[in-house]
C-alpha cells in the first residue's frame, strides 16, 4: 500500500515517494537547550521516532536529522541566571535530553546538528538572501524582507496584510517592516558573538534550521518535522529564507503534531504547567508514556492525566503478559501430537493478518491509534491461542506461538514497545507492587515454600490459609508442572 501524509501545506493527504527512489531525508526541529523536556517535547520525539521506524520497516533509507538550538535568548538568560556560560548550559541540557530519550527508546538522529558548530554556514545563506535582495542589513543586524518573498504566509494559512496590520517595530528594532524576521543580530554586551561581514553578534533563531538542513539533506528535503506551535513563525520564516536563497522548493511534505494538553490548556513551559520526562518517569515505565503519547492521531490534541498513562500501563501489562505466557507454553516440552483446534486455528489466522491491518494503519499518515488498536486485537488472538494450548498440550502449538511472538514483536517494535524480555518486566513490575505493598520478593518465596511443605504434609488448611494470607496482599499464585509461580494482580 502506497503511504500517504497529511501535508501541512497542502492541508490534505498526499502520496508519499521520497526525491530520490528508496531514499527519504528527514529533518525535525530539536529542542532549545535550557531546561529539562517536558511531555510535550516526548511526544514529538516518539512520534517522529515513530515515523522513522514504520520508513524503515518499508525498506526506506532514512537520513534523519534533528538540531538543537545552542545560543538563543532563553539560553543566554538562563545562563546569566545560573552564572555559566551558554554553552556549559546548552551541552547540560543536550545530556539530559538525550538521558531522557535513551529511557524513553528514541532512536538517535543519523545527525544531530548544533547552531553554534554552523556559523560560516549560516553566514554563506545570508550573504545570499542579501545578494538577492531579499534581505538587509541594518546597522549590526540583518533582516529578511517578507514582503519581498510572495508566498509568505502560505504555510500557516496568514495573510501578509492582515499579519501587518497593526504591528509596531519594537524599540531597539532597527527593521523597515514589523513583520520583518532576524537573520543576524548584532551582540549585546556580554552575549556570545562570532565575527561577520555586519559585525560580531550570533544568528537568528530561524536561519539555523535552513542552514543545518541544506547541508546535511540537500536544498530539497522530503519531510520536515515538528510541533504544531512550529508552523508560525519558526517553519513559515524557514520556508521563505530556504526557498528565496535557492529558487527551489524547500520542503516536500511537512509534517506538525499536535499538542499535549492539561485540562484543554497547551502544555508549555511558558504557563508553567510542565512535567519533565523525567520526572513522569519515576511513576511510570517509560514503554506507558510511549504507549499514551501514540494513543491518539499525532495530529490531535492529547490531553494528559496520570489515569491516562496509567490504563497504558495496563495495557501494557497485558500485552507483557500475553507474550511471556506464549514465550513458557512454546518451550514446554509435550510429546502429544493433538490436532489444533478450532479456536486456535482463528487465533493463528487472526495474527497472520496483523502484518497487513498495522501496515494498513500507518501507511494511513501514520495513524498509531489504530495500529494499536490492531496490535491489542492479536494480543488477545494469542491469548486464545496460548489458551488452546495450555488447556489441550500439543507440541503442534510451539511453532504457531513462536510465530505469533514475532509477528507481535515486528510490529510493536514499529511503536518502540515490548522491547524487554517479557519475564523480566513482569519481574520488575512485580517487585515494584510488592515494594508498594510494604512486601519483599524473599518474603514471597518463603511463604509458597511454607505452602508447599504443607500441601506435602497434606495439610490443605494451612495451605489455603496461606495462600489467603497473599491473595490479601494482591499475589496470586499458580500452580504448574515446573512449581509454583506467582505474579501480582493489578
Amino acid at each position: 500500500m502506497t503511504i500517504r501524509i497529511y501535508n501541512s501545506f497542502s492541508r490534505k493527504k498526499e502520496d508519499f515517494e521520497p526525491l530520490e527512489p528508496g531514499h527519504v531525508r528527514m529533518y525535525v526541529c530539536g529542542i532549545t537547550a535550557y531546561d529539562r523536556c517536558h511531555i510535550g517535547h516526548a511526544r514529538s520525539a516518539v512520534v517522529f521516532d515513530a515515523v522513522v521506524r514504520h520508513l524503515r520497516s518499508r525498506r526506506f533509507r532514512v537520513t534523519f536529522v534533528r538540531n538543537f538550538t545552542d545560543i538563543d535568548d532563553k539560553i543566554i538568560n538562563r545562563a546569566s541566571q545560573e552564572g555559566i556560560s551558554c554553552s556549559e548550559l546548552s551541552e547540560r541540557e543536550i545530556g539530559h535530553f538525550h538521558e531522557d530519550m535513551d529511557r524513553l527508546g528514541i532512536l538517535r538522529a543519523d545527525i544531530e546538528p548544533k547552531a553554534t558548530d554552523h556559523i560560516p554556514d549560516i553566514i554563506d545563506i545570508i550573504e545570499r538572501l542579501i545578494k538577492k535582495g531579499v534581505a538587509y542589513q541594518a546597522g549590526g543586524d540583518v533582516y529578511f524582507s517578507v514582503e519581498s518573498f510572495q508566498t509568505y504566509g502560505a504555510l500557516s494559512g496568514r495573510n501578509i496584510e492582515e499579519m501587518l496590520a497593526g504591528a509596531r517595530i519594537a524599540p531597539g528594532e532597527n527593521k523597515r517592516s514589523p513583520g520583518d524576521f532576524a537573520l543576524w543580530k548584532a551582540a549585546k554586551p556580554g552575549e556570545p558573538r562570532w565575527k561577520s561581514p555586519w559585525g560580531e553578534g550570533r544568528p537568528g533563531w530561524h536561519i539555523e534550521c535552513s542552514a543545518m538542513s541544506m547541508k546535511y539533506l540537500g536544498e530539497t528535503i522530503d519531510i520536515h518535522g515538528g510541533g504544531l506551535d512550529l508552523i508560525f513563525p519558526h517553519h513559515e520564516n524557514e520556508r521563505a529564507q530556504s526557498e528565496a536563497a535557492t529558487g527551489k522548493e524547500f520542503v516536500r511534505f511537512w509534517m506538525h503534531n499536535g499538542f499535549v494538553t492539561i485540562k484543554g490548556d497547551k502544555m508549555s513551559k511558558s504557563l508553567n504547567n510542565f512535567i519533565t520526562i523525567q520526572d513522569i518517569l519515576t511513576q511510570y515505565h517509560p514503554e506507558a508514556l510511549r504507549l499514551f503519547l501514540l494513543s491518539k492521531h499525532y495530529r490531535s490534541p492529547l490531553d494528559y492525566s496520570p489515569e491516562a498513562v496509567g490504563e497504558n500501563l495496563m495495557a501494557l501489562d497485558r500485552c507483557y503478559n500475553a507474550v511471556a505466557e506464549a514465550e513458557k507454553l512454546a518451550e514446554r516440552k509435550v510429546k502429544k501430537q493433538r490436532p489444533l483446534t478450532e479456536r486456535a486455528m482463528e487465533a493463528i489466522e487472526e495474527l497472520k493478518g496483523l502484518p497487513e491491518k498495522f501496515g494498513a494503519a500507518m501507511d494511513d499518515d501514520f495513524n498509531t491509534a489504530r495500529a494499536i488498536g490492531a496490535l491489542f486485537e492479536a494480543v488477545r488472538a494469542l491469548n486464545r491461542l496460548a489458551d488452546e494450548a495450555s488447556s489441550r498440550p500439543s507440541a503442534l502449538y510451539a511453532d504457531p506461538l513462536r510465530e505469533a511472538i514475532g509477528i507481535i514483536g515486528e510490529a510493536a517494535s514499529v511503536l518502540g514497545i515490548l522491547q524487554e524480555e517479557p519475564a523480566e518486566y513482569i519481574r520488575k513490575r512485580n517487585l515494584e507492587a510488592l515494594s508498594e505493598a510494604g512486601l519483599s520478593e524473599q518474603g514471597v518465596l518463603e511463604l509458597i515454600e511454607l505452602r508447599n511443605s504443607a500441601r506435602k504434609e497434606k495439610n490443605w488448611e494451612e495451605a489455603d490459609r496461606i495462600r489467603d494470607r497473599l491473595l490479601a496482599c494482591n499475589i496470586v499464585l499458580q500452580d504448574g508442572p515446573e512449581g509454583t509461580a506467582w505474579t501480582v494482580r493489578r
